[in-house]
C-alpha cells in the first residue's frame, strides 16, 4: 500500500492542498492573541476587609480567623494565606487548576456571608473579594499629576471616576488607586480645651453626626401638586463645620471651632506617593486570573481617551509601567528567533545537497508545516507566546526530517537510474513505513508532558501539542505534497549537470563517508570497547546530574521592577515617607530606568512601602535588569531608615504570598510564641549564611505598643466603663470617620482625632479626659486616673497560613548559586537550629512548585523513555529493537547536562524538556538505520552485520542532514540576546550539547548494540 501515490499522481489537487493549509495557517496566526506564557493561572481569589484603628491582633482573631473558619469548607483550595496589621486584613485564597473562578468567587461570597455573624459588629462594611492575585504584579500603571490641583483632588478623580471605568474593561480584575485618600474634613480636636468645658470625645461625635444628615424627610401633596420635602441638612466643607455647637460651658455654647482645627484635607494625612520624586497619585491595574495581558491593556489604551476626556483641565495621565511593550518585544524577538531557525535549517539542507532546485523541496516542507500549525493552535485557543513560538523554533529543525528522509530515498532511486516518477512512486512507499516511524515515536515522547499535572504541566501542555501538531503537519506534508514535488524538482540522473563547487563538495563527503567506512569497520570488529565507552556515558549521567547545579525557572528580563521598602519596626510615617523619596531619586537617576513610583502609609503596615520601575528597552539600557538591581542595592543600601528590596518582575509567579523577594520559606506553630524565638533565629541564620540576598521577612514583632493597664475598681467608682475609654481612645487617635458627606458621584468622610501634638507622642495620652456624667458640666476624669501607661512591644502584622500563624523568609539567590544549593542551605540551618516539632517548615510559592519539579522530573523523563520504548516497540512487533534505539538516549543526555555546565547554565525545567526533545530527536538516527538493516535482511535475506553496516552506510547523509538541520534550528534559541531569550536559553544549549554528544558516539554505538541484540535474540530472547 502507498498512500503517497494518489497525491503523486494529482499535482494540482496535492498543490492546492499545500495552498489551502499554508493560508489557513497564516490566517490563524494574524488573529492568534499574543501573551508572554501559555494563559495559565491558578484560580485565586483576595478578601479584604477593614477596620480602621484595630490593633493587628484584633484584625488576625476578630477578622481573619472567622473569616478562615468558613473559607476552610470550601473544596479545592490549595492555599489560603492571610496577612493582618493595622486596620486592614487580606486573605488570599487559591484554588486548584481545575477549579472554576467564579464557582470559587461563589463558595467565597458564600463564606463570607456565613462568617459575618461573628465579624464585629462596628465593622464599616462587609468584607469583599477580588478575582485577582495581590502576588502578581500590574499590568499597567498610571499615574495623574497636576500643577494646579492639590493630590486629594487628584485622588478623588482617580477613585470616583476613573478607577469605575478602567475596572468595567473586560479582564481587568483590581484597580488600586494608590499615593494620597480621598479628600474629607478634618477635626483636630485639642482635648485640654475639650476637658475645661466639660465636653467629652463621644458627645461632640454625637453632635457632629447629627448635624450632618441626609435622610429622607418626605413630601407634600394637596389634590393638585405635589413637593419633595428637601433641607439643607448636610454640609459639605470646613467652613460649614467650624461653627457647629457641640456643648455649653457655664451658659455659652462652645462651638467646634473654640476646641478644634477644622479644616479641609484628605481622609488620612499617612499616605504618600511619587512619581518620578513629583506628588502623584497612581493607579495599578491587575488583570484576572486567566485574562490576556495584551488584550486587556489594548482595551484599557482604547479606553484612555475617554478616561482624558473626563477629567478636569490641568490633569495629566500618564502611563508609568506598561508591561506590554515588553512582552510584545519577547515575542517580536522570538518570532525573529523562529525565521532564523527556518532559514538556517533550509540553508543546512542547501549545503548538503548543493542545489537550489532540490532544496526548493524541504524549503516549501518547512513553512507550510509551521504555519498549517497556527491552524491547529487556533482551533486549540493558544496563544503566540515564549513557548509556542519556542515549540515552532525547534519544531523547525524536526519538521525536515521527514522532508529529508523522503527526498533522499527518492533521491537514492533516481541516482540508480529510475525516472523521478518512479522513483517517487517506490522511495515513497519504502519510506512511508519510516517517517511514520519518527513521528510517531517523537510524537510519545510529549506524552508524559501532556499528562503532568500543576502549574508546569499546564505550562508545557501548549509547548507539547504546538510540537506534536507540527510534526502531525510535517507527517502529511512530507507523504504527499513532497513526493510530488520530488516526481516534478528532481532531475534524470543523465540530465544532471553538477558544476565545480558541487563536485568539490561531493569529494569531501564522499572522503568524509570513506573515513566513517573505515572507522565504522573497526568499532563492528572491537564492540566491547564501544560498548565500554556506552557504559561509561551511561553511568556518567547519574554522576553529572547529582553534581549539576539545579533550579526552576530561568531568571527572565521582563522590563519591569518590583520594590519593597521595609522600615524598623518602630519608624514613623514621616521618616518611611523621607526614606521612600530618596530613593526614588536614587533609582530614578539610574540610566536604566524609565520610570519609578512609589508610595507608602494607608492601612497595611505602618513600616512599608513600594515601588514599581519601568526599565527601558534593552537596546537602549544594554544591560540585563539583575545587573541593573546590582548596581543599585548599595546604593540604597546607603538610604537611612529603610532597606530598599528590588526584584525582576516574572512572568511565573506561584503563590498568593506578597514578599519583598523572589523565593519563600514558610515556618507554622499553633502559637506566636514559637514563632517569635524561632522565626528571628531562622532569619538570621540564613543572613549570615553565603549565597543569599535581600534576606527579609514578614514577622514584624517589635512594633512599639503603648500597653493600658485599665484599673476597674477605680474607673466603676469614677462612673467610667472600659467601653467609654475605649470610644474615647478611638475617637482621639484612630482617625474616626464620624460622619458620612453624600455626593452624586461618592461619599466622603469626616475624620475626627485629637490635633497631632497630641498624638505624636505618648505624653499625649495625658492630656485626654473622660466625662462620665451626662449632664453638663460633669467633671472631667483624667485617663491617667484609671489607667497606667507602660511602653511594650505589639506585633506590626499577623500571618496565617491555613488557620495557624505563621512567619516567611524571603530571599533572591546571590550570582552563581543555584536554587537547588539554596534549599540544601536552608534545610541545614533549619537543623542546626534544632527546631521542636510544633513548628513545621515548608517551602512555598515558587520554592515550593520547584521542590515539587525535583522530584517529579526523574519520573518524567522515565515516563517519556517508557512511552517511546511502547509506540517502538508496538511499530516494529519487537521487544528487542526498541532497546536498540533507545540506547542513544545517554550520550544525548550526558551532552546536554555538560553543555549546561560549560556555559554556566542550571539544570532546571527548560533544560529538562530539552533533553526530553532530545529523546524524541536523536533516536530517529537508530530508527533510519534499523530500519533499513531490518528491510535488508527480511527481504534480501542479508545477514545481521552486513544489513546494519550497509544501512549505516546508506543513511549517512540523511542522518547527518537531520542532525545538522535540527543542531542549527536550536542555535538562535542558544545564542540569542534579546528580550524573552533568558526562557530559550538552556533549551537551545541542551539540544545542542546533546546532539554532538549523541552524534559522535550513536553513529558507532547503535550499530554495535544492534549486533549485541541480535545475538541475545538469536541465543534464546525471542522478541521477534
Amino acid at each position: 500500500m502507498n498512500p503517497s501515490r494518489i497525491f503523486i499522481e494529482r499535482p494540482v489537487a496535492t498543490t492546492l492542498l499545500t495552498v489551502a493549509v499554508a493560508l489557513a495557517g497564516a490566517t490563524a496566526f494574524t488573529v492568534l492573541p499574543v501573551a508572554p506564557l501559555p494563559q495559565v493561572d491558578f484560580p485565586t481569589i483576595s478578601v479584604s476587609a477593614s477596620l480602621p484603628g484595630a490593633s493587628p491582633d484584633i484584625m488576625a482573631s476578630s477578622i481573619a480567623t472567622p473569616l478562615e473558619r468558613e473559607f476552610g469548607h470550601i473544596a479545592g483550595v490549595t492555599e489560603m494565606t492571610s496577612t493582618s496589621s493595622l486596620g486592614s486584613t487580606s486573605i488570599t485564597l487559591q484554588f486548584e487548576l481545575s477549579r472554576d473562578i467564579d464557582g470559587a468567587a461563589r463558595d467565597v461570597e458564600a463564606g463570607i456571608n456565613a462568617a459575618r455573624t461573628y465579624l464585629p459588629a462596628n465593622l464599616p462594611s462587609n468584607p469583599t473579594y477580588r478575582k485577582v492575585n495581590p502576588a502578581d504584579s500590574p499590568i499597567l500603571v498610571l499615574g495623574l499629576q497636576s500643577s494646579t490641583y492639590d493630590v486629594p483632588q487628584l485622588y478623588d478623580e482617580a477613585s470616583t471616576v476613573l478607577e469605575q471605568r478602567i475596572s468595567q474593561v473586560p479582564g481587568v480584575g483590581e484597580v488600586l488607586v494608590v499615593g494620597a485618600s480621598l479628600p474629607a474634613v478634618r477635626i483636630e480636636l485639642n482635648p485640654n480645651q475639650l476637658s475645661s468645658y466639660g465636653i467629652s470625645l463621644p458627645s461632640v461625635v454625637q453632635r457632629v453626626a447629627g448635624e450632618n444628615v441626609n435622610l429622607a424627610k418626605g413630601q407634600l401633596s394637596n389634590g393638585q401638586v405635589t413637593s419633595d420635602i428637601v433641607a439643607n441638612d448636610q454640609i459639605t466643607s470646613a467652613a460649614d463645620y467650624r461653627p457647629l455647637v457641640v456643648g455649653y460651658s457655664r451658659g455659652g455654647a462652645v462651638r467646634l471651632s473654640d476646641v478644634a482645627q477644622v479644616i479641609d484635607s484628605q481622609q488620612t494625612v499617612r499616605q504618600a506617593g511619587y512619581l518620578n520624586g513629583k506628588p502623584s497619585v497612581n493607579m495599578l491595574i491587575f488583570r484576572e486570573p486567566g485574562a490576556n495581558i495584551i488584550s486587556t491593556v489594548d482595551a484599557v489604551k482604547a479606553a484612555m481617551p475617554s478616561l482624558e476626556a473626563t477629567i478636569p483641565r490641568g490633569q495629566h495621565l500618564v502611563t508609568i509601567l506598561d508591561r506590554t511593550l515588553t512582552i510584545r518585544a519577547s515575542v517580536s524577538d522570538i518570532e525573529r528567533t523562529l525565521l532564523i531557525a527556518v532559514l538556517l535549517v533550509i540553508g543546512v539542507v542547501f549545503l548538503f545537497l548543493r542545489n537550489a532546485r532540490v532544496t526548493l523541496i524541504p524549503a516549501v516542507a518547512v513553512p507550510v508545516s509551521l504555519i498549517g500549525t497556527c491552524a491547529i493552535m487556533y482551533l486549540f485557543g493558544f496563544t503566540l507566546d515564549n513557548l509556542s513560538l519556542m515549540a515552532l523554533a525547534i519544531a523547525s529543525g524536526f519538521v525536515v526530517d521527514d522532508a529529508i528522509v523522503v527526498m533522499e530515498n527518492i533521491s537514492r532511486h533516481v541516482e540508480a537510474g529510475l525516472t523521478p516518477m518512479q522513483a517517487a512512486f517506490k522511495g515513497a512507499q519504502e519510506i512511508g513505513f519510516t517517517v511514520l516511524s519518527i513521528s510517531v515515536s517523537l510524537i510519545a515522547v510529549f506524552i508524559p508532558i501532556l499528562l503532568m499535572g500543576g502549574i508546569i504541566g499546564r505550562l508545557f501542555r501548549e509547548f507539547a501539542l504546538t510540537l506534536s501538531s507540527a510534526i502531525l503537519v510535517s507527517l502529511v506534508v512530507s507523504l504527499t505534497a513532497t513526493p510530488m514535488m520530488c516526481s516534478r524538482v528532481l532531475a534524470p540522473r543523465r540530465e544532471a549537470n553538477h558544476g565545480r563547487i558541487y563536485l568539490a563538495t561531493e569529494r569531501l563527503f564522499n572522503r568524509t563517508l570513506e573515513g566513517y567506512r573505515r572507522s565504522l569497520t573497526w568499532a563492528l570488529d572491537h564492540p566491547l570497547l564501544i560498548l565500554g565507552v556506552f557504559l561509561a556515558t551511561l553511568a556518567s549521567n547519574v554522576l553529572l546530574i547529582e553534581a549539576i547545579p539545579k533550579g526552576f525557572f530561568p531568571q527572565q528580563d521582563t522590563g519591569a521592577l518590583r520594590g519593597g521598602l521595609e522600615g524598623s519596626e518602630d519608624v514613623s510615617f514621616y521618616a518611611m515617607r523621607s526614606a521612600l523619596e530618596q530613593s526614588v531619586e536614587i533609582v530614578k537617576s539610574d540610566p536604566a530606568v524609565e520610570n519609578v513610583m512609589g508610595f507608602t502609609g494607608g492601612q497595611g503596615a505602618t513600616n512599608t512601602g513600594s515601588e514599581f520601575i519601568a526599565l527601558k528597552p534593552l537596546d537602549e539600557r544594554k544591560v540585563s535588569a539583575e545587573t541593573v538591581i546590582d548596581r543599585l542595592r548599595p546604593k540604597l543600601a546607603r538610604v537611612p531608615g529603610a532597606t530598599t528590596f528590588l526584584q525582576a518582575v516574572q512572568d511565573i509567579r506561584i503563590g498568593g504570598r506578597q514578599s519583598n523577594a523572589e523565593y519563600q520559606y514558610t515556618l507554622q506553630a499553633e502559637t506566636t510564641a514559637a514563632l517569635q524565638k524561632y522565626g528571628p533565629e531562622l532569619l538570621a541564620a540564613l543572613r549570615k549564611a553565603p549565597g543569599f540576598v535581600d534576606v527579609n521577612t514578614d514577622q514584624e514583632n517589635r512594633g512599639l505598643e503603648a500597653l493600658l493597664t485599665y484599673d476597674r475598681a477605680t474607673a466603676a467608682r469614677l462612673g467610667v466603663t472600659p467601653q467609654m475609654i475605649d470610644d474615647t481612645l478611638y475617637h482621639a487617635f484612630g482617625q474616626s470617620e464620624v460622619s458620612t458627606i453624600y455626593t452624586p458621584l461618592n461619599q466622603y468622610y469626616v475624620v475626627m482625632e485629637v490635633a497631632p501634638q497630641y498624638w505624636q507622642s505618648p505624653q499625649g495620652l495625658n492630656s485626654i479626659y473622660l466625662i462620665p456624667g451626662s449632664a453638663p458640666g460633669s467633671a472631667a476624669v483624667p485617663l491617667g486616673s484609671v489607667a497606667r501607661y507602660a511602653a511594650s512591644t505589639a506585633p506590626l502584622v499577623v500571618n496565617h497560613t491555613g488557620l495557624f500563624p505563621s512567619a516567611t523568609v524571603s530571599f533572591n539567590l546571590a550570582p552563581g548559586i543555584s536554587l537547588g544549593q539554596a534549599t540544601r542551605e536552608i534545610e541545614a540551618a533549619e537543623q542546626k537550629l534544632g527546631m521542636p516539632q510544633s513548628i513545621h517548615g515548608e517551602f512555598s510559592g515558587t520554592l515550593a512548585a520547584f521542590e515539587q519539579s525535583l522530584t517529579t522530573e526523574p519520573y518524567l523523563v522515565l515516563t517519556a523513555i517508557i512511552a517511546v520504548y511502547i509506540v517502538l516497540g508496538m511499530l516494529y512487533e519487537s521487544l528487542v529493537h526498541p532497546l536498540t534505539i533507545l540506547s542513544t538516549l545517554p550520550p544525548a543526555s550526558v551532552g546536554a547536562i555538560i553543555a549546561l555546565w560549560l556555559t554556566g547554565l542550571e539544570l532546571d525545567v527548560m533544560s529538562i524538556i530539552g533533553v526530553i526533545l532530545l529523546i524524541g530527536i536523536v533516536k530517529k538516527n537508530a530508527i533510519m538505520m534499523i530500519d533499513f538493516a531490518l528491510d535488508a535482511e527480511r527481504n534480501e535475506g542479508k545477514g545481521t552485520r552486513e544489513s546494519i553496516f550497509e544501512a549505516s552506510m546508506l543513511r549517512f547523509r540523511p542522518i547527518m542532514m537531520t542532525t545538522m538541520a535540527a543542531l542549527f534550528g536550536a542555535v538562535p534559541l542558544a545564542i540569542g540576546s534579546g528580550m524573552g531569550s533568558e526562557l530559550r536559553r538552556p533549551l537551545g544549549i541542551s539540544i545542542i550539547g546533546g546532539l554532538i554528544v549523541s552524534q559522535a558516539l550513536t553513529l558507532y554505538s547503535t550499530p554495535v548494540i544492534y549486533l549485541l541484540m541480535d545475538t541475545l535474540r538469536l541465543k534464546g530472547f525471542r522478541g521477534d
